[in-house]
């Protein structure tokens, strides 16, 4: 890892947000403002939902998994190259799956919820600030 992606890195920090995640493919797309992320694109329709929040949405196809929210809040946003790379790599050599979302301002990851505390230990161990 170079200089400038360490120093970034450092200055980082992620949280973890409170309940389980599902990833859902909609028939039609629902109200915005429950749900973390809905995306539609010309094949589908993509909700990613606290799991409580499934009543109201026309569910085509559930994965079976549920995941936690993990937010990382760069220090350096669209000028931080590699981060990403190290996050993801580290969260997969610990033998866990990552699914990535990307803002304007932030990154999100999402691990299955049997991985919670695991997954906290590699982000600590490169240093990122836990924000609990």
């Amino acid at each position: 890892m170079n200089s400038d992606l360490k120093k970034v890195i450092e200055a980082s920090s992620f949280s973890v947000h409170e309940g389980n995640f599902i990833y859902i493919k909609a028939k039609t797309a629902p109200e915005i403002d429950k749900h973390f992320l809905v995306s539609k694109d010309e094949d589908e329709i993509t909700v990613v939902t606290n799991e409580e929040n499934i009543d109201g949405i026309d569910v085509i196809e559930r994965n079976k998994d549920r995941y936690i929210l993990i937010e990382l809040k760069v220090s350096l946003p669209f000028y931080a190259v590699g981060f990403l790379s190290t996050v993801t790599t580290a969260i997969a050599k610990g033998g866990m799956n990552v699914l990535v979302v990307s803002t304007y301002s932030k990154d999100y990851i999402l691990v299955r919820v049997e991985h919670r505390e695991k997954s906290i230990e590699v982000l600590k161990g490169l240093s990122l600030e836990y924000e609990s």
